[in-house]
């Protein structure tokens, strides 16, 4: 996650939802410029292989962490508390966005993932929290990292698409 948050410090932010929306696959093209609405400073990483640290950053925002989900236990995850096998080969960005203890008083981890909302619970999945392994369920506490905002926002500024780009330069072309 560090890479990703590198990018967006340097380059001034990320786009709305809305303005560049995730769409899950390989696009032909992609919008050649989106005006940043959030930016951030820099980030923290959480100590790594440590459960209680990951819960102090999650109680106050959103962690991004990195999990091993190239299992079918974990891909074909419907509802519950997932303890299914995993292993710590990292291999894909989730959020850690809270943390629970279900009826039977198994302790969760509130994850969200990018599969979209028919994946698992409308797209989250609660994973086995203070697990034996010290680097947690699936990894999830090795490589957790949050951003670090102090500056105002950048001034949104409106969206060009690289389509609408090229049918705009089409057109002057015919002029």
């Amino acid at each position: 996650m560090d890479y990703a948050f590198q990018y967006i410090a340097r380059h001034g932010g990320v786009a709305a939802e809305e303005a560049y929306p995730y769409k899950a696959r390989q696009a032909a093209t992609c919008k050649k410029s989106a005006a940043p609405v959030v930016s951030i400073d820099g980030y923290e990483d959480v100590p790594a292989n440590d459960e209680a640290a990951l819960k102090k950053a999650v109680a106050h925002q959103p962690v991004a962490v990195a999990i091993e989900a190239s299992g079918s236990h974990f891909q074909f995850y419907s509802e519950g508390v997932f303890d299914g096998r995993c292993g710590t080969e990292l291999d894909h960005g989730v959020t850690a966005v809270g943390y629970g203890v279900a009826a039977d008083g198994t302790k969760y981890w509130v994850v969200k993932n990018s599969w979209g909302p028919e994946w698992g619970e409308k797209g989250y999945i609660r994973m086995a929290r203070d697990v034996a392994a010290k680097e947690g369920q699936c990894g999830i506490a090795m490589e957790a990292s949050y951003p670090v905002k102090t500056s105002p926002n950048p001034k949104v500024h409106a969206v060009v698409d690289q389509e609408d780009d090229e049918a705009m330069m089409g057109h002057h072309d015919e002029l």
